[in-house]
């Protein structure tokens, strides 16, 4: 869990560099929110289950198995960016292999169609779990209510995820919701559950629980993970228009990637030494990914209406 945490973060400001230098043209950040991310992806089965991420997943998308190579590809906006061939921003993921379903740029719209993975799930008796998670913002979005009320009535195997970090683009929460993003949950019908995204072994436990309930047909479970943003919303955003540096850095202390280290030292689980050997290795991979996806090529004009236009296989003419 470490080390993902730890080569999520590392892809991440390399994302933020590769941006500022011009050669990316956009970045969205998931900075801080690594350890919560990989903690609740370490919890589900990756052969059986289906994962729907929000656009700064990176730790989730790398903990279930998509590689560096793969998001540099994305954020380079390549041809073999197994996303969308880099059609699409970063932060769209998609995988056929790795069960991650493809989003789509609204927010929140992942959030029935996560619904509707698990309701096939019941109908076809398949011991599977859809897990979407989404920002608090989406969670005043009609697809959110929508989404929970039918899987609440339906008791789907399902866990909603929200990733409260307290700011939807420049709103920050107190000027969103009167109340408690889990408390929802109870009008629906099934568990609601706040966690310290900062705790990533509570984070894990409350997601083993969410996934067994669901597994044993109980329903769904709605987990409102309490973190922070310290990035601006995206590298097109001037986020010291509506908050202070003493806020962001206050925040920044509390990073839970160093704590985490330490908390493995103090288990004689971790040391200095290892720590090295995994940066010098993080280090390789990202400069080698960072290099081939810059090199790659983009798509060419004869692919660029592939998936667009369905194929007329009885006179083999394009439609």
């Amino acid at each position: 869990m470490y080390e993902t945490m730890q080569l999520a973060r590392k892809f991440d400001e390399r994302g933020q560099l590769l941006q500022r230098a011009g050669k990316v043209n956009f970045h969205i950040s998931g900075i801080t929110q690594e350890p919560s991310q990989v903690a609740m992806a370490f919890a589900m089965d990756l052969e059986k289950d289906w994962f729907l991420p929000y656009y700064r997943d990176y730790a989730f998308v790398l903990s279930v198995g998509m590689t560096v190579k793969e998001l540099m590809l994305s954020i380079f906006a390549k041809g073999e960016d197994p996303n969308s061939a880099g059609r699409q921003m970063p932060g769209h993921f998609g995988s056929k292999r790795l069960r991650i379903v493809t989003g789509s740029s609204p927010v929140t719209t992942q959030v029935p169609h996560a619904v509707g993975f698990a309701l096939a799930a019941k109908m076809r008796g398949e011991q599977s779990v859809s897990i979407v998670s989404f920002g608090e913002g989406s969670s005043n979005q009609g697809d959110f209510h929508e989404g929970c009320n039918f899987a609440g009535v339906m008791k789907l195997p399902v866990i909603f995820v929200c990733q409260n970090n307290g700011y939807a683009i420049s709103v920050p929460f107190s000027k969103q919701s009167a109340g408690r993003i889990a408390d929802r949950a109870i009008g629906y019908g099934f568990p609601g559950i706040r966690v310290d995204g900062n705790d990533p072994l509570e984070v894990y436990r409350v997601f083993r629980e969410a996934h067994e309930r669901a597994l044993a047909g109980e329903g769904p479970t709605l987990i409102e993970i309490m973190t922070y943003r310290v990035t601006p919303h995206s590298t097109s955003d001037n986020d010291l228009v509506y908050r202070t540096k003493e806020e962001v850095d206050h925040f920044k202390a509390l990073d839970a990637i160093p704590a985490f280290r330490q908390y493995l030292t103090d288990l004689g689980l971790w040391s200095d030494e290892q720590e090295q050997e995994l940066q010098a290795r993080i280090r390789k991979e990202i400069d080698e990914a960072t290099q081939y996806g810059e090199n790659a090529p983009f798509q060419s004009i004869e692919d660029a209406f592939r998936y667009v236009y369905a194929e007329n296989t009885a006179e083999g003419k394009e439609q």
